[in-house]
């Protein structure tokens, strides 16, 4: 016996109920029975009024039981003018990650869902689990900023998915469970009606073309969009047929049924005559009335043109099929096939013809506005939309089965955060190379682990209802552990050669000023240094040369406990046959010769110092000449006093002691000279100064002439100390 399929249209104006027999592969329409709304019960495809919508149902229901008999369940569409379509981008940093896989990829797209499922929740202003998604397409694939075609085996900085995608609030689908309810009919099964007019004139091997399905309805236009075998976006438009109406009646004076009327006439006749509300007949021109609701024309089809192309990734499609009874408004196809730069042979009103293995009962008028109550009829007993069960976590979920659901769809579902499944990455820490400063990031976190019915599972695994998923947090990562070598590009190093041998010498590394082997490890904060000795001075430190560094130092002695530096004494350096000096520069083989420094005397001190040891007077004693010295300072080392002609060492301390200059008198010359006295003298000596008698304690000057004798002796015997 023949199968007969109850289907219900529930639109924004009318519902629609048409009675369809199944028989093998062919359908046959029994009956179509519209009534439309007497209140304002539906709003953007979504049920306002329960009660007056199934009071509608109740009434199409009871007038075709008269003929078909008992009615209790129906095949039904949410409207696709309820879907909400949203584009988002995620980013992630990939950069010192493995060349990235298919699983990877997945997660970045279903974390992009996830930003576009909240998006929507949040212009709704409620929870982003209240939505079901039910499809997307990727839209581009970036990697660090550039466009790239896949993903898979990449490696760069930053890797980027931009989606869109479409989402049908769960409260559509329970508004319309709750008021075929009421009119007591259970849900046979559910289809979104924009697939359920794909279904029937775009089979699954046409959906490799890019091609647009645009259902022109009353109050909206829905839009649906094919490629690559499958349906990749959905869209609506507040803007559909009644726009048109309007303006028809607004120019003509015609009310509303009579200018949808006219409106669909012009769309074949050339003329027609109306009668306005005023009783008048006119005839209505097709040219002239196209002419007077041009901007209406124009507004309908670039907001249809707009929503294709921001659907289709801002390209047109192949080729466009116009369905709804608001595709019959005149010049519609011509006007968007302009828009969208296409021959106007690729623009087409598809109707119930187009619809393969379908007949019709005598008296049933056909037309465009037949092909969604009929692909409900028959997309929604052959690709049945259902409820499952999935335990997510332990939490029971229930999902909107229009397609094949996968781990990911129930990962959205439960409200789990995408961006949270995988592990943090390790701690960053922050160094100051030479002073600038690097950040050298933490080890990536792991991947979530994910289990189906207790077997390790990928997101894109099919799931069934009833089925169990646990899902584990991936790990975080852990701070870098880098040694300092490696954070190093090169350890420069130079070859010299200093007084005839060869020397190797590499850059020196300091960890907060101590020096580093390089193989300890980087923390955070720290000031890591490494550099060649640049001068030639700190060379000579750095090679341990110690003597040859103090030989370019400044004599250094401590006298009284003060440093004084003797210049002078310092060695002599050339480079490469030319002086120097210990703060030079040195390149890569350069020749450095060093003269040891001089070592002083105590004198040579003294003078370099300007500290006077002693001072003389010339003078003349019994006609020879005398000098006469007085020190007025001594050195010490220790207790042992020094003479003027000591070496002294670099870096010695000595004690000095000082007293003042005093004037010579005649009594020092005895520490010049030594006298001899006349056995048995006759008589007392004199002393004579400039041929004046004096005293021992006279004073002298340099030149004097001195004398001493005793007059019965005819000379004085002298010897010089």
């Amino acid at each position: 016996m023949p199968e007969k399929i109850f289907a219900l249209d529930i639109g924004t104006h009318s519902v629609v109920g048409i009675i369809i027999e199944k028989k093998n592969d062919s359908f046959h329409v029994l009956e179509v029975l519209t009534k439309e709304h007497t209140e304002r019960a539906m709003l953007d495809g979504q049920i306002h009024d329960v009660i007056s919508v199934s009071s509608i149902i109740s009434e199409i229901k009871e007038a075709l039981e008269i003929k078909h008999g008992p009615l209790s369940k129906v095949c039904v569409a949410a409207a696709g003018r309820a879907l909400k379509t949203e584009r988002a981008v995620v980013s992630i940093d990939i950069n010192g990650k493995p060349m990235m896989e298919k699983e990877d990829i997945l997660h970045l797209e279903l974390s992009a869902v996830q930003q576009a499922q909240s998006q929507v929740a949040d212009s709704a202003n409620e929870h982003s689990y209240n939505y079901y998604c039910v499809g997307y397409s990727v839209l581009f694939y970036r990697l660090d900023g550039h466009e790239i075609g896949n993903l898979i085996d990449q490696s760069g900085s930053e890797a980027s998915a931009e989606i869109i995608a479409t989402f049908l609030p769960k409260v559509v689908v329970e508004s319309l469970m709750a008021a075929l309810k009421r009119a007591d009919l259970e849900m046979q099964a559910l289809t979104l009606e924009p697939i359920a007019a794909i279904n029937v004139l775009i089979p699954p091997s046409m959906r490799r073309l890019n091609v647009a399905l645009v259902d022109i309805g009353a109050g909206t236009s829905d839009i649906a969009l094919t490629d690559m075998g499958t349906v990749i976006a959905y869209g609506m438009v507040p803007v559909a047929g009644d726009e048109i109406t309007e303006a028809i009646s607004d120019q003509f004076l015609l009310d509303f049924p009579l200018a949808e009327q006219t409106k669909r006439k012009l769309s074949e006749a050339e003329s027609i005559k109306v009668t306005d509300i005023l009783g008048f007949e006119t005839e209505i021109f097709r040219g002239e009335a196209i002419k007077l609701i041009n901007p209406s024309l124009n507004r309908l089809a670039d907001t249809i043109k707009d929503e294709i192309y921001n659907l289709n990734n801002h390209k047109p499609p192949k080729a466009v099929m116009l369905v709804g009874g608001g595709s019959l408004t005149p010049e519609l196809p011509k006007l968007l096939a302009d828009k969208l730069n296409l021959p106007e042979n690729r623009i087409a009103i598809r109707g119930t013809e187009a619809i393969s293995q379908l007949t019709f009962e005598e008296g049933i008028h056909k037309g465009p506005e037949l092909v969604t109550p009929i692909g409900i009829a028959m997309s929604a007993l052959n690709n049945p939309v259902q409820y499952i069960s999935v335990v997510v976590n332990g939490q029971t979920i229930r999902l909107f089965d229009m397609k094949k659901l996968t781990v990911g769809d129930c990962l959205l579902a439960s409200g789990m955060k995408f961006s949270k499944l995988y592990g943090k990455p390790g701690m960053a820490i922050m160094a100051s190379i030479n002073n600038q400063w690097v950040t050298i990031p933490g080890f990536h976190g792991s991947p979530p682990s994910l289990f189906l019915n207790g077997k390790p599972c990928a997101f894109n695994t099919e799931v069934n209802s009833n089925d169990s998923i646990l899902i584990e947090k991936g790990m975080d990562g852990k701070p870098p552990v880098v040694k300092i070598s490696e954070i190093l590009d090169d350890i420069p190093r130079k070859t010299v050669t200093i007084n005839g041998t060869k020397y190797i010498v590499e850059a020196i590394i300091k960890q907060n000023g101590i020096v580093a082997t390089g193989d300890e490890l980087v923390l955070d904060r720290d000031e890591i240094v490494c550099r060649l000795p640049d001068t030639i001075e700190s060379l000579l430190q750095a090679l341990k040369l110690n003597p040859l560094f103090s030989a370019l130092q400044p004599f250094k002695i401590k006298i009284n406990h003060k440093f004084y530096m003797i210049e002078r004494a310092a060695g002599k350096l050339f480079k490469n046959g030319i002086e120097a000096k210990a703060h030079s520069l040195y390149d890569h083989n350069d020749e450095i010769l060093i003269d040891k420094s001089e070592q002083l005397t105590v004198r040579e001190v003294a003078e370099s110092l300007n500290i006077l040891l002693d001072y003389s007077i010339m003078v003349t004693f019994n006609e020879k000449k005398i000098l006469l010295k007085k020190e007025i300072t001594e050195f010490y080392r220790g207790e042992e006093k020094l003479s003027d002609q000591e070496t002294l060492n670099s870096g010695e301390e000595l004690r000095m002691v000082q007293r003042r200059i005093e004037p010579f008198i005649f009594q020092d010359i005895f520490n010049a000279v030594h006298i001899d006295m006349p056995p048995n003298p006759k008589s007392r000596f004199l002393l004579l100064k400039n041929n004046e008698e004096t005293a021992f304690h006279e004073k002298i000057e340099a030149g004097d002439e001195l004398k001493l004798f005793w007059p019965a002796a005819q000379s004085v015997p002298l010897h010089l100390d």
